[in-house]
């Protein structure tokens, strides 16, 4: 008899990277971690809101992950904030530094979650915004929020 697949179960979402970047391309990458952390993550202890994504010597690291202690880890807790390690093809992250090395491309963790009992991260290529962008996003997310409350008052 066959396992049945379970549903991704999300972590935590990098709302502001939506805000300030145009994301470009998306990627699957694993994260190198510790039991504490899992545990932890598996809680929902995580935060990604002020981490970003380097490559270095041909790997690939997250920056500014915050994995809380887990409660009953004791001496074998992590320290929170240390630099974690993205698992990845080595062709894919070759080419992810070559768009890096382009004038404006960052990458940015757009979220992290469970998949077949593993932690994945959500990799984002990303361009910048202007602060001109974000507003034109801000003005049409306020239009649309004003057509659906319309739209909903005249069907009540």
């Amino acid at each position: 008899m066959k396992a049945k697949k379970e549903p991704q179960k999300l972590i935590a979402n990098n709302k502001k990277a939506y805000h300030d970047y145009f994301v470009e391309e998306t990627y699957e990458a694993g994260v190198a971690l510790h039991g504490t952390e899992v545990k932890s993550m598996r809680m929902g202890k995580c935060s990604i809101k002020e981490s970003f994504i380097r490559i270095e010597e041909g790997e690939i690291f997250v920056y500014g992950m915050h994995v809380s202690p887990y409660e009953k880890g004791n001496l074998f807790n992590k320290d929170p904030l240390r630099v974690k390690k993205l698992l990845m093809h080595k062709y894919e992250i070759g080419r992810l530094a070559g768009k890096v090395a382009e004038k404006g491309y960052t990458l940015v963790p757009l979220q992290v979650y469970f998949k077949d009992g593993r932690v994945k991260v959500e990799v984002g290529l990303c361009r910048g915004k202007k602060l001109y962008d974000k507003r034109q996003d801000i003005a049409r997310k306020d239009m649309r929020r004003e057509t659906e409350r319309d739209f909903k008052v005249k069907n009540l």
